[in-house]
């Protein structure tokens, strides 16, 4: 009804290591879309590596902790939001804005799409030259030798849901991000209270990711513990099984959403943007 967040849409667009040459989604495109179909809409796109080419590098450096921090405060003041708002997330930023909503419960998130977002982290870039083949390659030995380490950890996005499934004892204890919005070191009722808030939690998962290692990750599932070549759903994982998050009450409940697109990673057609996802935003 009036005042309960219809019409508000808050989007990230947080693309992953050199997924900016070819990709045809950006912060722009999103929302003239969005506004072409739903006059009169407010959106709010967040200004992380939103300008696609000259931030990606500097979207790779800074503590995801204090971008979240930095976007609750934004979303707090913004008068159009107090009614509460629907988020959409593309690629790290439906782990970025479940974060928002598991933190920062006001103004209220109503729906999460998630659109390739990585909910379990990721274990390699395996298609990652991008426009800076240097930059992934730094990126990935710095990994490789140090991904829970404090200063890389601080310093490195991707070190932030890296999600090592042959550490995870490193992984739990050291990842100061996606360990800690995803419950590996204790309950933490707020994040669980807060996500369970939500109305739906949709995720979708490019059934051609050849970007996102594992793709199921999109779906919040992974690689079974201390190997990386086999992956179990969701519902498989002690994460859901414990229902340390609420995410097998919210699934019991009908409001887990997954849903599979055919194509790369975040590569879609307008049509089955506007007949699938816009009606989350109505």
């Amino acid at each position: 009804g009036e005042g309960q967040g219809r019409g508000v849409v808050v989007i990230s667009v947080f693309p992953l290591a050199g997924d900016s040459c070819c990709n045809p989604v950006s912060m722009g495109y999103i929302q003239k879309l969005v506004e072409k179909k739903i006059p009169g809409i407010y959106v709010l796109s967040l200004k992380i590596g939103s300008n696609m080419i000259q931030d990606m590098e500097n979207s790779f450096f800074m503590n995801v902790n204090a971008q979240v921090s930095e976007v609750c405060s934004q979303l707090a003041t913004d008068p159009h939001l107090q009614g509460g708002y629907n988020a959409m997330g593309f690629s790290q930023g439906g782990q970025f804005l479940r974060a928002v909503a598991q933190r920062c419960p006001a103004p209220p998130m109503l729906n999460l799409i998630s659109i390739g977002g990585q909910h379990q982290g990721v274990y390699g870039f395996p298609r990652c030259p991008g426009e800076s083949s240097h930059l992934c390659d730094w990126i990935r030995k710095t990994l490789d030798l140090g991904a829970y380490t404090k200063a890389v950890q601080e310093h490195l996005v991707q070190a932030e849901y890296w999600h090592d499934p042959l550490k995870e004892e490193d992984y739990r204890k050291n990842s100061i991000f996606l360990a800690d919005i995803n419950q590996e070191r204790g309950i933490n009722e707020t994040y669980k209270k807060n996500l369970m808030a939500l109305k739906k939690f949709v995720m979708v998962k490019f059934l051609n990711d050849t970007m996102v290692d594992p793709p199921i990750s999109e779906w919040f599932g992974f690689y079974k513990s201390g190997q990386a070549k086999e992956t179990i759903p969701l519902q498989e994982t002690s994460l859901y099984k414990e229902d340390r998050l609420g995410l097998q009450q919210m699934d019991k409940a009908g409001k887990l959403v997954f849903l599979g697109v055919r194509g790369d990673h975040l590569h879609f057609s307008e049509e089955w943007f506007d007949s699938t996802i816009l009606p989350f935003l109505q």
